[in-house]
């Protein structure tokens, strides 16, 4: 009788001498070697791997290498409260958020009692700044006031290699290019994170009116209606070194205005909910925040010319109204 057996696949062979491997060995000499994307494949090999793979001590290493902040005792204490440590993080976190839709009739829920930043700078690609800043969201001023968050402290500075030249086109695109931003917020309350920075920089400018350079990162919350924006404001003088000497975050609407703190907190919330998490490239990101910008430019203009003829309007009614009276009095 022939033999209908067929030959095991190399994939089964090379499976079954992975599966024979110590696990110790798997773990120490294998796994701590992967990125997290390479990690997160094997771990959907078999289910040895899956316990394997998902170990917090892996999944520590590579969220504290990507963003040094998270090493911080804070943050380290919220990210233990949060099922699957800091391997959700870095699924949360990474890539930024992108838009998603709001719904007008669900009802927003309760803002926890704090938020976490965790802001990391690279310059170059290294990180040469790392912070972790609690927010706390329920009080009265935050709730109505502008939403403001101030990643240093005042007078603090951080050092960069670029050169103030005369040649500012020149030093503003080495800027751009070099310096790179991530900003993280965790909510322990609904055990959720986000990255609200597009880590590139969208934008490095001159303020047209203070002359300070400032370098933005941009992510469009809220579909065509709200962004984040994260600031960085850099000082010097011609032939010395850049510094950065303010790192801040607001958000804003497509008519110009800051978002108060309980409707970034809510935007914030439902974004770490429902918000697309995608990989797009520099000039993806750039598209977005100048359509964006040619957005809100329209719609100061138009309410601009509102004003304005509302004004007019108003200015010949006062004008016919005094005619009136003038007739009636005889004059």
């Amino acid at each position: 009788m022939p033999d209908t057996t067929s030959p095991p696949s190399e994939t089964t062979q090379n499976t079954s001498i992975f599966a024979a491997l110590h696990p110790d060995i798997i773990h120490a000499h294998i796994l701590t070697r992967l990125d997290a994307a390479t990690l997160a494949s094997a771990a959907s090999v078999s289910s040895l791997m899956h316990r394997l793979c998902t170990q917090e001590d892996l999944w520590r290493q590579i969220c504290t290498a990507t963003w040094p902040s998270l090493r911080d005792p804070i943050a380290r204490r919220v990210i233990s409260t949060i099922p699957g440590g800091h391997r959700s993080i870095y699924t949360d976190a990474f890539p930024s958020l992108h838009h998603f839709s709001l719904h007008p009739r669900r009802t927003p829920p309760p803002p926890p009692e704090e938020l976490i930043s965790a802001v990391d700078i690279y310059f170059q690609g290294r990180p040469v700044f790392s912070r972790v800043k609690r927010i706390e969201t329920q009080k009265d001023w935050f709730l109505s006031s502008p939403l403001w968050v101030d990643a240093l402290e005042p007078n603090e500075m951080i050092p960069t290699t670029v050169k103030f030249t005369r040649k500012e086109e020149k030093w503003l695109k080495q800027l751009e290019e070099s310096l790179s931003v991530s900003w993280i917020v965790v909510d322990p309350t609904g055990k959720r994170a986000t990255n609200i920075s597009s880590r590139r920089a969208v934008l490095a400018r001159r303020h047209w009116l203070t002359r300070e350079v400032e370098v933005l990162y941009a992510a469009e919350m809220v579909r065509e209606r709200v962004q984040c924006v994260v600031k960085v404001t850099c000082g010097g003088k011609v032939g010395g070194e850049v510094h950065v000497r303010e790192v801040n975050l607001v958000m804003e609407d497509t008519e110009g205005r800051q978002l108060s703190g309980k409707e970034g907190v809510e935007i914030l919330q439902r974004g770490m909910e429902s918000g697309v998490r995608k990989k797009v490239d520099a000039v993806r990101e750039k598209e977005r925040f100048e359509k964006f910008t040619c957005l809100m430019k329209e719609r100061r203009e138009r309410k601009f010319r509102r004003e304005k003829a509302r004004d007019l309007l108003s200015t010949l009614f006062a004008l016919l109204l005094s005619l009136f009276f003038c007739f009636l009095l005889g004059f």
